[in-house]
């Protein structure tokens, strides 16, 4: 099967320092299985060679909370510690490993990256149908996200090796989900194949 590239978009999920790097908010809990995993150099290398735009999310908090509802222990906890996560603080800084990479950047206040922010209009003005996801943490943001997507009815594949999580058990148990309830997961080197 092959895609059409002007219709497919990667949507590039918390690759951001206070989800994945040891400084961050979630460092304790996600900074070494990430960096065990090497997700992030395979991700990198994906996002500079898929020839697709690029979008990026961040969960940020503005001041005045933006459409944060504290109705989880993880928006509670975001939202107790939301100086961390305003727009130009470090911690929502995008990687420096991936911080040239987005065509387009979509902060939010929500698990999905879909949610509350201009991406899906963003999809919709660019005739964008096929959505391929990287992101941490595959059973959080990543398979919320996937999930929304296809409810929006977009065709969406998680590229399994851009994506982790803080335990290899939910990694795959989220992935075996996914391959369920979406268009199924593809490799890096699979996706690239399909855009000829």
């Amino acid at each position: 099967m092959t895609l059409d590239p002007r219709r497919v978009a990667v949507l590039a999920l918390h690759w951001q320092v206070n989800v994945i790097k040891p400084e961050g908010f979630f460092g304790g809990m996600l900074a070494e299985p990430v960096a065990q995993s090497g997700v992030v150099d395979r991700a990198t290398r994906f996002h500079e060679s898929v020839g697709v735009p690029v979008a990026f999310t961040r969960f940020t908090v503005p001041v005045g909370e933006g459409a944060l509802v504290r109705n989880t222990g993880f928006m509670k906890a975001v939202g107790d510690a939301q100086e961390a996560f305003r727009p130009d603080s470090h911690g929502a800084a995008l990687i420096p490993e991936m911080a040239g990479q987005a065509a387009q950047v979509f902060d939010n206040q929500k698990l999905s990256g879909l949610a509350g922010s201009e991406l899906p209009e963003w999809l919709t003005e660019h005739a964008i149908d096929t959505v391929f996801i990287t992101g941490v943490a595959t059973n959080l943001t990543v398979e919320q996200t996937a999930r929304h997507g296809t409810d929006l009815g977009l065709t969406v594949h998680v590229i399994s090796d851009c994506v982790t999580a803080a335990t290899e058990e939910a990694h795959l148990a989220s992935l075996a989900n996914l391959d369920l309830a979406t268009a199924g997961g593809l490799t890096a080197a699979e996706a690239l194949a399909m855009l000829g």
